[in-house]
């Protein structure tokens, strides 16, 4: 993964991006971008990561990241490979705060709009009880043209902003933080933990990469992301057990072990503070709740 800016490819005709992807590759590295980013995941899975939010996406997902705030989507391999029965299919739109001009979100009709556009620097996971109206109206952004393409688009943000039917993903204090340094910084960290974070990471190891001490590290990691590098290790390597629980392929001493827990007894305190089950009582039943 190569880290990067992304510059959202906006038309002169148009006051806003929108287009549907069967690659993932697009969307499986750390990035940022001005624009807000509005993303209906209609086939695809695998691991969401924004801000310092780390959890499992799958088919129907629909997320809003605000202006700025990295985020990637890990692909499950077989999507990558395109060893799967059906390809990704990926809705998208990018748009910025200020796409409809300056005043819009300022009309006091729209305090709510205003609101949501605020609290998408958290990044904004939408709740099941309002996924299928989303898509059918995320459905008229893709495929409307001029006027009803941005109707369709106030409609969706609308929908969520009045619904309030969503989860913030990220925590409060989270820094959005653009500046060049820092975020190549951090893209390198992100980069070497989810790469081998189902093995035995060293603090030196991750520190030298970084060219600072071990304490300088941890200083640094813990003001960036609101977390040390122990309690974020736990959430990825939780976050991708609870995928293998779900689909039952691997019994739970296997998942330890390729998650890149050292032992079982801790494998399954981490996992039960984190979900409140056991991994067992997850695997035979309870995933298929979330």
């Amino acid at each position: 993964m190569k880290p990067q800016l992304l510059k959202v490819n906006n038309s002169n005709v148009q006051s806003f991006s929108v287009r549907n992807d069967i690659i993932p590759q697009n969307h499986n590295i750390w990035h940022y971008h001005e624009e807000l980013e509005l993303i209906h995941f209609g086939k695809g899975s695998g691991t969401q990561f924004i801000g310092d939010s780390i959890k499992n996406f799958t088919n129907g997902d629909i997320v809003l990241v605000g202006s700025n705030l990295p985020h990637y989507w890990l692909f499950d391999s077989c999507y990558l490979d395109n060893n799967c029965p059906e390809p990704a299919d990926i809705r998208v739109s990018h748009f910025k705060e200020n796409f409809l001009g300056d005043a819009f979100f300022n009309l006091p009709e729209n305090y709510k709009l205003k609101n949501l556009l605020k609290k998408s620097k958290r990044g904004i996971q939408l709740n099941k009880s309002i996924l299928q109206l989303a898509k059918s109206l995320i459905e008229k952004v893709l495929n409307n043209n001029n006027s009803t393409k941005i109707i369709a688009l106030i409609e969706v943000l609308t929908l969520i902003a009045e619904s309030e039917a969503y989860t913030l993903l990220s925590s409060e204090n989270y820094p959005i933080d653009s500046q060049d340094i820092d975020f190549r910084r951090m893209t390198v960290i992100m980069d070497y933990i989810t790469q081998n974070y189902k093995s035995q990471i060293k603090l030196e190891d991750i520190a030298t990469l970084t060219g600072m001490t071990t304490n300088s590290f941890c200083r640094y990691f813990k003001a960036k992301s609101g977390k040390t590098l122990f309690q974020y290790l736990i959430e990825i390597r939780i976050g991708h057990a609870c995928k293998l629980l779900a689909e039952r392929k691997y019994n739970v001493k296997q998942i330890c072990l390729e998650c890149g827990f050292q032992n079982f007894v801790s494998f399954h305190k981490y996992f039960k503070e984190a979900t409140g089950f056991t991994p067992l009582q997850y695997q035979k039943g309870i995933a298929h709740l979330f």
